[in-house]
This record gives C-alpha cells, sequence and structure tokens, in this order.
C-alpha cells in the first residue's frame, strides 16, 4: 500500500510554478547581458582595427617624409583642395582603407620647415556608416614627429 502524500494547502498551490518562472526571467537576463557584452566586444574590435589601420598609414607617410627631408614642405596638406603630388596616393589609400574617410580628409601639418627638415603633425580622421548617421564626430589617429637630417 503507498503512503499518501500531503495534502498542499491553498496557499502553497503555484508556489513551484512561479519559482520556475523566476528562474527563467533570471536566466533571460543572463542572457541578454551576454549578448550585450558581445556586441560590445565587437564594436570595439572594429575600432581598435580602424585605429590600428591608421597608425599603420600615418607611419608609411612619415617613412616616406624621413626618406626626403628636404622636399618636406611639399607634403603640406590642409585637408581641403587639390591634394599634393607628393600625397596623392596616401590620400586615396586612406579613402580606400578607413570608412567615412574621404568625408574628413587626412591634415598634414609642417611647422619651421628648412632645407634640413620641419616638425610635421598629420591628423587621419575616418568614421563609421551608423556613425554618420548619427551626428557623431570622427574618430582620429594624430602622429607629432620631427623629420630633420644630420
Amino acid at each position: 500500500m503507498r503512503a499518501k502524500q500531503p495534502a498542499l494547502s491553498r496557499r502553497e498551490r503555484g508556489v513551484m510554478l512561479i519559482e520556475a518562472l523566476l528562474a527563467i526571467l533570471i536566466f533571460s537576463i543572463g542572457i541578454l547581458a551576454v549578448v550585450g557584452m558581445q556586441g560590445v566586444a565587437i564594436r570595439n574590435v572594429t575600432e581598435s582595427k580602424y585605429r590600428s589601420e591608421a597608425a599603420f598609414l600615418t607611419n608609411e607617410l612619415m617613412a616616406k617624409m624621413w626618406t626626403d627631408p628636404g622636399n618636406i614642405a611639399l607634403y603640406a596638406y590642409p585637408g581641403s583642395g587639390t591634394v599634393p603630388g607628393r600625397l596623392a596616393e596616401w590620400v586615396n589609400k586612406i579613402d580606400t582603407t578607413l570608412p567615412g574617410a574621404a568625408v574628413v580628409q587626412p591634415k598634414v601639418t609642417i611647422t619651421g620647415a628648412t632645407a634640413q627638415g620641419a616638425t610635421v603633425q598629420v591628423d587621419v580622421f575616418w568614421r563609421l556608416p551608423e556613425e554618420t548617421t548619427a551626428g557623431l564626430p570622427p574618430h582620429s589617429h594624430t602622429v607629432v614627429a620631427s623629420v630633420f637630417t644630420d
């Protein structure tokens, strides 16, 4: 013969259902947090990729200037107007590598140019499409270096 299970009082009915629903709610919030963190991680990796590309491109231009310090003044570019011949290929590479770079052109500022060299500041800008539609300012990478011969 089986032992009878104790009868649940009216107050105890449905308690297990409420506990199960709370467990599902807590689990769902945890899953949403993980998905949100993954979205942030993907955005940070993308931003890091473009920042690395910008650093590589500015270093490429600096290397070119260090091999040609006597003509350093010919690299000046305010970010608008006609691109100097010595920068045309580099500016085209920036426009094709970085998103939104064609909208905000790079700037090359030459200070104290002499036959021996000058101080150079290179600013590169880019903006992701979703940042453009949101009206956010562009990202930038700036390098300042002294380019002189001995």
